[in-house]
């Protein structure tokens, strides 16, 4: 989709967002959602094959049963937000937002705390391979595949979004 450029005037027209950088926006999304729904199951009580002590340490029963589906929540709504990298709502603010809507969002507001994002993902993806690898959960063998399985997609996360980021900040600053 062409859109104005906010920076230039309303003769220059931003490039199109090519078929990769909105699979690697949406992939963004799919490589979240194992590990949010694996902790919103956690909080459901399916069986995952996990020990009493896991449980403790997720402050199950207690306030895990409010801070997981948050953290699940929180992490699903990072993730949209790499999806405004490639949609009009990462260019222009939407209308209904006081004093800002309908105005450019300027490129190093998006671009800072993305790339900053990508570089916080791309760290904890390192250690979470290095802290399961090495870790000594109370789990059953399945179960420890089956958090391997919905935590492993995260490692790709921050290469994601640094891809996107990047055709961001050179998309919107092609003059």
């Amino acid at each position: 989709m062409s859109t104005l450029s906010p920076t230039a005037g309303p003769a220059t027209v931003l490039p199109r967002v090519p078929g990769w950088a909105h699979r690697a926006a949406a992939a963004v999304l799919w490589v979240n959602l194992p590990s949010a729904a694996w902790r919103v199951a956690v909080v459901l009580g399916v069986p995952l094959g996990l020990g009493e002590s896991e449980y403790d340490a997720m402050l199950l029963p207690g306030w895990g049963l409010l801070i997981l589906p948050l953290l699940s929540l929180a992490q699903e709504g990072l993730a949209w937000l790499t999806y405004g990298l490639v949609r009009p709502w990462g260019e222009v603010w939407p209308r209904w937002i006081p004093y800002l809507g309908g105005r450019p969002v300027p490129v190093l507001a998006a671009v800072v705390p993305a790339a900053l994002g990508a570089v916080a993902c791309t760290v904890y993806g390192v250690l979470l391979v290095w802290t399961t690898l090495h870790s000594q959960m109370d789990v059953e063998p399945w179960g420890q595949w089956l958090v391997n399985l919905c935590y492993l997609p995260l490692v790709a996360w921050g290469p994601l979004l640094g891809a996107v980021t990047v055709h961001y900040y050179r998309r919107r600053t092609r003059g």
